[in-house]
């Protein structure tokens, strides 16, 4: 009996080092063709905000989503739990209006930065095909990270946190 858990065991950790891989690389493999240049994120106007300010001495996380996608309202509470720690700005891509993006802000007691990008213009300039994308910039606006699929919580904090050094 101990020998066949130990054999389960050993089976469900390779194909969980498996799996994780296999994520990795197919996320490596979709951000190859975004478009890396880049874009000039001030003075942006924000959903029920005035203005984005950003703590030049932080990181940034630029995270592109959508209401209608299920991936990204899985991954909406790790945006939400760094969004208290980091600077964040989320463009939300093709999700109606700025009153369907608020509603659904205060459905889910979400409170980061949004930009709504109602005509895909700013998913387009970055070449987006899948959602969610996930940008890090360091403290001199410099593309450190790329990420497309879900990350996780601790993911997304440990590229912050090499992103800040």
């Amino acid at each position: 009996m101990k020998d066949k858990l130990k054999k389960y065991f050993k089976e469900t950790l390779i194909f969980i080092v498996v799996m994780i891989l296999f994520s990795n690389g197919l996320s490596l493999y979709k951000s190859m063709s975004l478009n890396k240049d880049q874009f000039s994120l001030t003075n942006i106007n924000l959903i029920n905000k005035e203005v984005y300010k950003r703590d030049e001495q932080k990181p940034l996380l630029v995270h592109l989503w959508a209401t209608w996608c299920p991936t990204c309202k899985i991954e909406a509470q790790n945006i939400q739990t760094l969004s208290e720690h980091y600077n964040v700005l989320t463009i939300a891509v093709k999700s109606g209006s700025d009153d369907d993006i608020n509603r659904w802000l205060l459905e889910n007691n979400y409170t980061f930065n949004v930009l709504n990008d109602s005509s895909g213009f700013v998913a387009s300039h970055f070449n987006l095909s899948v959602f969610p994308t996930t940008f890090i910039y360091d403290r001199n606006n410099q593309l450190v990270f790329t990420e497309v699929g879900y990350t996780s919580t601790w993911g997304l904090f440990l590229r912050m946190w090499w992103a800040s050094l």
